[in-house]
């Protein structure tokens, strides 16, 4: 890389948006560090990292499905609120319930970040069937897959394209980025193809797998 005169992206100095929640009782970590689903709407991991921009710093959250890697559900705010935790969830939600998917027994989990601890988000989680997992305090590794994405999306868009004017302008470079995310790019861990390539694949299979048991039981 030096004789090609190229540089490797930094990571830059972080700032710190996880502010552990103070409740008596957290959910457990249901992960173990296992980053591994067998399906889609089995696990997914939630993060949120901060912008600077000419306004002052703004706030992304995303939620992520681990089986595909396909960012199912994010928001920008100008607050590290709770409301801006929720509302990616509840894109999330309608992102995979509005095409008949069924929540019920998925494991959402994230860090002891007090958006993620608050009775807001849990109730939303609740009511859709989903499972509250939450990594250790202070561990990064409990979380490093919505950590990689996070750092994913610094690398190729926050930095690359610096300095932002504020939320607008954020906020539509990020949906941009999102979609090429999920539809273009290709990933080494699921064969070169993209997240929602591969879910197509998967649900493409398992329709079929399930239409030649139903023949094979039929009578002839």
């Amino acid at each position: 890389m030096r004789d090609l005169g190229l540089q490797g992206a930094g990571r830059g100095r972080p700032r710190r948006t996880t502010i552990p929640g103070d409740v008596a009782e957290r959910p457990r970590d249901l992960v173990d560090r296992r980053f591994h689903a067998q399906a889609p709407n089995r696990l997914w991991v939630a993060d949120l990292t901060y912008v600077r921009t000419w306004a002052g710093f703004m706030y992304v959250a995303f939620i992520t499905d681990v089986f595909s890697r396909r960012i199912v559900g994010w928001q920008a705010s100008r607050s590290l609120r709770t409301d801006l935790a929720l509302h990616a969830l509840g894109q999330a939600i309608w992102d995979r319930t509005q095409a008949g998917e069924n929540l019920d027994g998925l494991v959402h989990h994230s860090d002891r970040g007090v958006q993620y601890l608050a009775i807001r988000y849990a109730e939303c989680l609740a009511e859709v069937g989903v499972v509250s997992s939450v990594g250790s305090r202070g561990d990064s590794y409990d979380n490093a897959l919505a950590e990689s994405i996070i750092g994913l999306y610094k690398t190729e868009l926050v930095r690359n394209r610096r300095p932002w004017r504020g939320l607008d302008d954020l906020e539509l470079a990020t949906l941009e980025w999102v979609d090429s995310f999920n539809h273009r790019r290709l990933f080494h861990e699921l064969g070169r193809v993209p997240p929602a390539e591969f879910e197509h694949r998967y649900y493409r299979q398992h329709i079929s797998a399930r239409e030649a048991e139903t023949h094979a039981t039929e009578p002839a």
